[in-house]
Parts: structure tokens; sequence; C-alpha cells
């Protein structure tokens, strides 16, 4: 597969394999991949995280909701990351076979949600987790949900703040209130 492909397929459907490659196949190898990552990371001003490997499966590899946002933020900037990482689904012939891979938040589909890039995650230690800049009730917002109970939980958490946020637009139209999280 071609840079692009496996670029597609970790950001689109969480494909682990595709991620390792891309970090196995950098000039210099998996360690300078990570090193490489480590050291944006610290460019972004992203305190609370550290790289281990580029798939996400290690516990190791630690962030915290605002580093992850600030992630969010300057992914945004990039119109192929955009693209990609919002896509449907893509069809990869590998060999003779022509395999179809989805997206892993199906919220991309949804025509009641503008989502401009979004890339969901899971591990056990980590839980279910999403991240995402989309457009509601006419405000760019970065989204995070970290450790969602269940499989369908933080599409659900997303479709819930998305109502509320829309909600509370109608309500106070005109109104420029900005809407900050609860610290603690």
């Amino acid at each position: 597969l071609s840079r692009g492909d496996l670029l597609h397929l970790a950001l689109m459907s969480s494909e682990n394999r595709a991620a390792h490659a891309l970090g196995r196949t950098f000039p210099g190898g998996l360690d300078a991949f990570v090193s490489r990552m480590n050291g944006r990371a610290q460019q972004l001003g992203m305190r609370d995280t550290r790289y281990v490997e580029p798939t996400g499966l290690s516990s190791r590899n630690q962030s915290s909701a605002h580093d992850l946002a600030t992630l969010v933020a300057e992914a945004y900037k990039e119109p192929v990351l955009r693209e990609l990482s919002t896509s449907p689904g893509r069809e990869i012939e590998v060999g003779r076979r022509v395999l179809q891979y989805n997206n892993t938040n199906r919220l991309v589909k949804s025509p009641q949600w503008d989502i401009g890039l979004q890339k969901t995650g899971y591990i056990s230690e980590a839980g279910q987790c999403l991240v995402m800049q989309a457009q509601v009730a006419g405000r760019k917002l970065i989204m995070v949900f970290l450790d969602s109970a269940g499989k369908l939980s933080r599409i659900a958490d997303a479709e819930r703040v998305r109502r509320w946020l829309e909600n509370a637009s109608r309500h106070t139209a005109g109104d420029r209130t900005s809407i900050t999280p609860r610290q603690g």
C-alpha cells in the first residue's frame, strides 16, 4: 500500500497495522518516528503527552484532554487530515482482493453533523475515546470524549452535547455567551 493509503486507513478506520507501517517505514525507522511525534507534541505545548509507539495501543502513550484538543486544533489546519479522517469509507486493493474499510465514527455519515476532523480510539486503560472538530449551532467546536462507558456511548455523548448546544443556542439567540468546561 502507498503511504497515502496507510494514512487514510489509520485516520479513517483506526487501522493499527497501517499506523505501525507508517512508523516502521519512516526514514530512520520507528524510533525516529516516535521521536518526531514527541518533538511535535512539545512544540505544540502538549505538556502531558508522551508517545512510545504510533498506534495508540500502548497504555504507556499518555495525553490529556487539553493536549488532545490542542492536537485536534493543529491537525484541523491540514486539509488532507480533515479529508481522510472524515471520509465515510474506502475500498483498497490488496493483492487480488478488494477490501472495504469504513470510518469508525458513524457520525461522519450523518447529515445532522458538520465534522471537520475526527479520530476514535480504544484501549482498555483509556476506554472508548473520540476527538473531533465540528460545527454545531454556528460555532466551531473541539470535542474530546475520554473513557466512555460503552462502544456507542462516545457517539451518544457527542449527540447529547450537540443537542444541548443547539437547544441553548435557540434559547439565547444573539447572545454570545461562551461555554467553558467545568474544571476538576
